[in-house]
């Protein structure tokens, strides 16, 4: 039933604040495809649970071809996020290159996390077919990225490192973090990191597979801010704080005049990335840095060629202040869209929800990054979600549609990955592992030993393939919703979010163009009539009763119809899917 629904689709409140619409005849809208190169290009169709990377292959920046990228960009993007560039802990043994040995005890899982680096100046060497030649083979990848004309961005790990970190490529004359550190105190602001003088750190897990056990003499805080010389397995044990200047033991009193030297040392790493052609950063755990360096930095960084910053923040009531005075380009929209989506998808809360959502950012909406997967998140089709690829996708409609804003997918996504492989360090938890090496046969089966045919797809996994397709396409290439105005129709239609209906409609528009965006989160069709109040008749310029040219985006099926004040427009929607209908009155 799901894949007939599928089809089918390909086949066939109050007002927001509204935004100044630009002049442009294209979308221009932000839309990612995060990766995991790691995994991504990864061929290997033998797992074993915790395997080494002998065992279970990895994925290489060459996987990156031009017609990989090319295959990428039609899908609508126009940046890549690659996450685990930098070079960070894991346990792969590269020694015989000049690559520092890290300790089984202080890495999770065989690969590593990509949010513990050991070296901000290195790129990690498994992605590298020539490992004396990384670096290269990085610069090529982001050459052929822009080539394909879309944009890079990698992970910017502000907070934390991994407890080993030391750079074997630092250029000169940069130190390495805490060369100069004052080991005595728990705090100085020239240190880079926090210590727990007299303290070893103690670990009661984790493994010990080498002949010594991993000794650290004085104890380092721990990334989470965990001040014990004995961080549980649920700490992030495997990094350590960065000091920008807070002094938690006192009350967090600020020491940032003189600057501190962790503000040096990360303008200098930051610097060095956006002198490689990288584009963008995705900013770990922002807010656990103080904002007065965010709004140190981030000019600085963006002086003379143009990058963007993303901020992982969770708390809503510090967006503003991350956007306005810490200078920010985008935050995750997690604890409003994505946590609502899912409770809607999920069938936990009615749709009239998202109305209250976007309200709580309002005025900042275009600045929030929309998303229903990420590598923090479970699968939408994993057995912990919704079970279906497909269930998920009005929730999608919503992301990609809902405001100027970005909206981004996550490798996997677009085919309907489940997630549900124990991989080993991951466990079985309905997310694609980021601590294990390991594949994805969904996407061996879109490329298709380098055919791109996706000749071995289901056909559940192509449908849905083609269903993003359009839609992201159609994000990123509608001005009316790359640029234009917002209402919300649900304060006139509650008649929408009982039980029985469980759809979300609302209204997009740029110039003489209006889309009316009415999707539908039910297992089957409905039929309803929308009210278009007249507010909305006069804060979108609508002509009432005046024909235009209505065209169905999903199904590009046109006819000529009319939009009025005076009687509501009927609409029918296909199952856990959506009708975008664009009527454009200068055409008709």
């Amino acid at each position: 039933m799901e894949n007939e629904n599928l089809q089918m689709m390909i086949d066939e409140q109050t007002p927001a604040s509204h935004e100044v619409a630009e002049d442009s005849t294209s979308s221009n809208k932000v839309i990612i495809y995060q990766v995991l190169p790691r995994l991504f290009g990864n061929r290997n169709t033998s797992h074993i649970k915790n395997g080494t990377l002998s065992e279970n292959g990895t994925g290489k920046f060459s996987d990156f071809t031009p017609d990989v990228l090319s295959e990428i960009k039609k899908l609508g993007i126009t940046h890549i996020w690659y996450t685990g560039v930098i070079e960070h802990a894991s346990t792969t043994d590269y020694t015989s290159f000049g690559i520092h040995k890290c300790h089984h005890a202080v890495v999770k899982g065989e690969a590593g996390s990509p949010f513990a680096i050991i070296d901000y100046y290195d790129v990690d060497p498994d992605l590298a077919d020539d490992v004396m030649n990384r670096m290269q083979e990085f610069q090529a990848l982001v050459t052929r990225t822009h080539e394909a004309s879309m944009k890079v961005i990698i992970d910017f790990v502000p907070n934390h490192v991994a407890r080993q970190y030391s750079s074997d490529v630092k250029p000169y004359p940069v130190n390495d973090l805490g060369f100069h550190d004052d080991v005595h105190k728990t705090f100085d602001p020239n240190n880079n990191f926090y210590y727990l003088p007299g303290e070893s750190l103690v670990l009661h897990f984790g493994a010990q597979l080498e002949d010594f056990e991993y000794s650290e003499f004085p104890a380092k805080v721990t990334g989470n801010n965990c001040f014990r010389s004995n961080p549980s397995k649920n700490d992030w044990y495997e990094t350590i704080k960065l000091n920008y200047g807070v002094d938690y033991a006192n009350d967090g009193a600020c020491y940032f005049d003189p600057v501190p030297d962790t503000w040096h040392k990360m303008l200098e790493i930051l610097l060095f990335w956006k002198e490689k052609g990288v584009d963008g950063f995705r900013c770990d755990m922002a807010e656990m840095v103080p904002i007065e360096f965010w709004h140190w930095v981030i000019p600085q960084v963006k002086a003379g060629r143009e990058v963007c910053f993303i901020g992982e923040v969770y708390n809503p009531a510090a967006y503003r202040d991350f956007i306005s005075r810490g200078g920010f380009d985008y935050l995750y929209d997690k604890v409003g869209l994505y946590d609502t989506l899912r409770a809607v998808i999920c069938e936990w809360t009615s749709t009239d929800a998202l109305t209250r959502c976007w309200q709580t950012v309002d005025g900042i909406q275009s600045h929030m990054v929309h998303f229903l997967e990420n590598h923090d998140e479970q699968r939408i089709a994993s057995d912990f979600f919704v079970e279906s690829g497909e269930r998920g996708y009005p929730g999608m409609i919503v992301a990609a549609t809902m405001n100027t804003n970005p909206v981004m997918i996550y490798f996997g996504q677009e085919f309907g990955e489940q997630g549900m492989n124990d991989e080993g360090f991951s466990g079985l938890d309905g997310r694609t592992t980021i601590f294990d090496y390991w594949s994805l046969p969904c996407i061996q089966h879109w490329i298709n030993g380098g055919k791109l045919d996706g000749a071995l797809l289901t056909s559940s996994q192509k449908k849905l393939f083609q269903a993003y397709t359009k839609l992201l396409n159609i994000a990123g290439s509608e001005p009316a919703i790359g640029h234009g105005q917002f209402f919300d129709l649900m304060y006139v239609n509650p008649h929408l979010s009982t039980a029985g209906n469980r759809l979300y409609a609302f209204l997009r528009s740029y110039k003489q163009e209006v889309i009316l965006i009415v999707v539908n989160f039910n297992n089957v069709a409905r039929t309803v009539n929308i009210n278009i109040p007249p507010e909305a008749f006069r804060q979108m310029n609508i002509p009432d009763n005046k024909a235009a040219t209505m065209t169905n985006l999903l199904t590009d099926k046109q006819s000529i119809s009319t939009l009025t004040v005076v009687c509501p427009f009927q609409v029918s929607v296909p199952p856990h899917s959506g009708s975008l209908l664009k009527f454009d009155f200068q055409l008709a």
